[in-house]
């Protein structure tokens, strides 16, 4: 669950209609995901499709949205800090320990990135880098964000970017945060091509060391 609620922080909304009615809402571009979220929550409820037409790309994007009629969880939410215009007063909620790592990833997941790519391209030994990115429109959240992990001995740093905020983490952070987010998600809740990349570069990493050690 506190994945899903990690996720909901991401890319999730709430809603009251003006006839009292309460609607927790999904809208993401992971069919897979947003299916077993919706198991979590024990719903029976239909996915929709839609598509929109990317005019920078010259192509036509997909995702998926899962509205959920709920009081309970709308003020289960509610009690959490969570509110229906939450873009900037998100929060970190209170959870055990052990529930944090399964909430990072669900932000992760639904407002992170992670970058691979070459640096210093100007020199003769050229490096393989990796930088992990968290975004939000709620600096206080995000720093809440880095303070629990910094307990955990991952540090990043926390930044304003026109508006918008940037929870960053280069090498060393990123593979920390790595085994961090991934050490206990046998439930497969995760992003694959994201985890993908994680997967890659730190095989990249240890293979190289291995060479280095050997030479």
């Amino acid at each position: 669950m506190a994945y899903v609620l990690g996720f909901f922080a991401a890319d999730g909304s709430m809603i009251r209609n003006n006839r009292g009615a309460h609607f927790i809402e999904f809208h993401i571009g992971d069919l897979d995901i947003l299916r077993k979220i919706r198991s979590i929550l024990n719903s029976n409820h239909k996915i929709s499709k839609l598509t929109k037409k990317s005019n920078r790309y010259n192509s036509i994007l997909e995702s998926y949205r899962l509205q959920i009629g709920s009081k309970e969880i709308f003020c289960d939410l509610t009690e959490l800090g969570f509110s229906a215009k939450k873009t900037y007063r998100l929060v970190v909620p209170e959870m055990p320990a052990n529930c944090f790592s399964g909430f990072v990833r669900g932000y992760f997941d639904g407002d992170g990135s992670v970058w691979t790519g070459l640096i210093h391209k100007e020199r003769q030994t050229k490096h393989l880098s990796i930088i992990t990115v968290f975004t939000s429109g709620c600096g206080p959240f995000l720093d809440n964000l880095r303070s629990g992990l910094a307990r955990n001995g991952i540090i990043g740093k926390v930044r304003c970017d026109k508006g918008f905020y940037r929870l960053s983490y280069s090498i060393l952070g990123s593979i920390k945060l790595a085994e961090f987010m991934y050490k206990d998600c046998q439930n497969g809740l995760f992003l694959k091509r994201k985890k993908t990349i994680f997967d890659k570069y730190i095989h990249h990493r240890n293979k190289n060391a291995v060479v280095a050690q050997l030479g």
